[in-house]
């Protein structure tokens, strides 16, 4: 089965979201990390480059809050392969063993054609509701890979 991750929020003033989420509703910063992904193909994004702030409880294990910001790319950027918002509500993520999920979805005939890329090692892949809300799966070992990143 599926867990939750957590869900992302697209940002355009990073700062500003976590002085309400952080300061004032009164998540902890589990990780503040800037990424470098194929972030064009996986959410049709404009740029290869992200930062990524999960708020949440630290002695939780509760689903997360993410924080995107989209960063300038310093190669001139990456031309979006679909509209993906400036800010707001992004995405749902999870967990979830990709090989058994994807071919499952696929036989049923949801969540339309996945887009899957591999960044720092985990497999990643990005499937749509019926209603269009993006879910990230992040294949299983990432479960492991995860305390490295958030620690």
């Amino acid at each position: 089965m599926s867990t939750i991750h957590h869900s992302a929020i697209c940002t355009t003033d990073i700062e500003g979201s976590l002085t309400f989420w952080r300061d004032g509703l009164g998540f902890d910063v589990l990780m503040d990390h800037k990424f470098v992904g194929d972030w064009a193909t996986l959410f049709g994004a404009r740029t290869n480059r992200l930062r990524s702030v999960f708020l949440g409880e630290a002695d939780g294990d509760q689903a997360m809050v993410e924080l995107v910001e989209f960063l300038d790319d310093e190669e001139g950027g990456v031309p979006a392969t679909s509209e993906l918002p400036d800010c707001g509500f992004m995405l749902l993520s999870m967990y979830a063993d990709l090989d058994e999920v994807l071919p499952r979805c696929a036989e049923l005939g949801v969540g339309g054609e996945p887009r899957v890329v591999t960044v720092d090692g985990v497999r990643l892949a990005v499937i749509a509701d019926p209603n269009g809300v993006m879910v990230e799966l992040m294949d299983s070992p990432a479960r492991a890979g995860i305390e490295h990143v958030t620690s």
